[in-house]
């Protein structure tokens, strides 16, 4: 077997600016770096968010700018799409990396069609990162993409199980896909955790913050999270509402303090924006909500459990149920339903759940163990993974 230090990994996506899969392919390549490994970060847009810690020993590569039809899609609508396909393929043929992992939809297809053309072998590991069938559920070329070309790939990742399910659920071989969860918690985490909060609301002695992390969009469902709140103040709790995050425009966050006027709590929520750092703001919140709509493995739950904060979560497609171990870790209520949203809330505000048996659920989502993983399926030996690869869809 070549040594590892002689072994190049590519990791391949769209960018590392904003949003938490960017945080997560960042941290999975600084610990294949870490294993010893030449790691590139392969980007179209080659801009790098200083949020996301890249290691300084990892390779920018910038393969952006180049229009091709990936001809599963041509045949479908016939759209062109800004893809680095053309450029990835001569960078496979003069790198030569041992792997390439890529991460989510169009990444993953470009990845397929670059390696398919190349003129050296190498191993390639798609990686889905959301749950497909809600996702894509208007997207049925997308679809059609994923079930004929993900096959193509020497594995197949899922950040959860329900993600797994859903992909063979749509007709991928069971025997491809495997779980790896997110590399989430690693030893520096509780350094993390105790870094600067400016904002005045989390002053000594002010009340306790419910805080929301996310996009404001339609996957998050804040509306829903805005009226469960709002349900709570209307019992004359004190607890003010943050939630951490931008829009695609300025729109999306005027809808919902408009919603949080409309039902008189305008004053006790805030919408700051992204903030370079959001753990310590968890760490110092009296409560974490997860209200989405749907995900693959919510990141910023599995953080609030390793702060020690208690969570509520939807029990949405999908993830929450695993990181939340079904309700035991904190409550999952129906997606949609502030009236259930705001119980739960109510009844864990009431009756906090202990810190440090949060912080123990947490460490199943460690560095460590998806990198172990990782490795694993770079060097071909799946079966010596450990068990967190292991679905509901097992062969036989």
């Amino acid at each position: 077997m070549t040594p590892v230090a002689s072994q190049r990994i590519a990791v391949f996506m769209y960018g590392l600016t904003g949003g938490g899969v960017p945080r997560r392919m960042a941290t999975l390549a600084n610990g294949l770096a870490a294993r010893g490994y030449a790691v590139d970060m392969v980007l179209v847009d080659p801009r790098v968010d200083r949020a996301c810690g890249l290691d300084p020993s990892i390779r920018v590569v910038d393969v952006g700018g180049w229009k091709v039809r990936l001809p599963v899609l041509r045949r479908k609508r016939r759209r062109q799409f800004r893809v680095a396909c053309g450029a990835l393929i001569r960078y496979l043929n003069e790198a030569a990396p041992a792997a390439l992992i890529s991460a989510d939809n169009y990444a993953n297809l470009t990845a397929i069609a670059a390696r398919a053309r190349a003129r050296v072998p190498v191993r390639l590991v798609v990686t889905q990162r959301n749950h497909t069938s809600t996702y894509a559920a208007d997207k049925p070329d997308l679809i059609a993409a994923i079930r004929a070309e993900y096959p193509k790939a020497d594995a197949i990742v899922a950040v959860s199980r329900g993600v797994a399910d859903d992909l063979v659920a749509l007709g991928l071989p069971r025997q491809t896909v495997r779980t790896i969860y997110n590399p989430m918690v690693g030893p520096e985490f509780a350094a993390r955790a105790e870094g600067p909060v400016t904002h005045p609301w989390f002053a000594a002695g002010a009340p306790p913050v419910i805080l929301g992390v996310g996009r404001l969009g339609k996957q998050k469902d804040f509306p829903t999270l805005i009226r469960a709140f709002a349900r709570l103040r209307a019992d004359g709790r004190p607890e003010r509402l943050m939630i951490l995050g931008d829009g695609k425009t300025e729109a999306d966050r005027a809808g919902l303090l408009n919603l949080a006027a409309s039902l008189g709590v305008a004053e006790a929520v805030a919408l700051p924006g992204t903030v370079p750092e959001a753990i310590p703001y968890i760490a110092r919140a009296a409560l974490f909500v997860l209200s989405s709509a749907w995900e693959g493995l919510p990141g910023v739950l599995i953080e609030a459990l390793a702060c020690g904060t208690p969570a509520v979560s939807t029990d949405c497609p999908s993830g929450p149920a695993e990181i939340l171990d079904g309700g035991r870790f904190g409550p999952l209520v129906p997606v949609g339903d502030d009236r259930a949203l705001a119980a739960a809330m109510a009844a864990v505000l009431a009756a906090p759940p202990d810190p440090e048996t949060l912080k123990r659920r947490a460490q199943t989502f460690s560095i460590a163990a998806a990198v172990d993983a990782y490795v694993a399926l770079i060097e071909g030996r799946a079966e010596a993974a450990p068990a967190l690869f292991h679905s509901r869809h097992t062969a036989g």
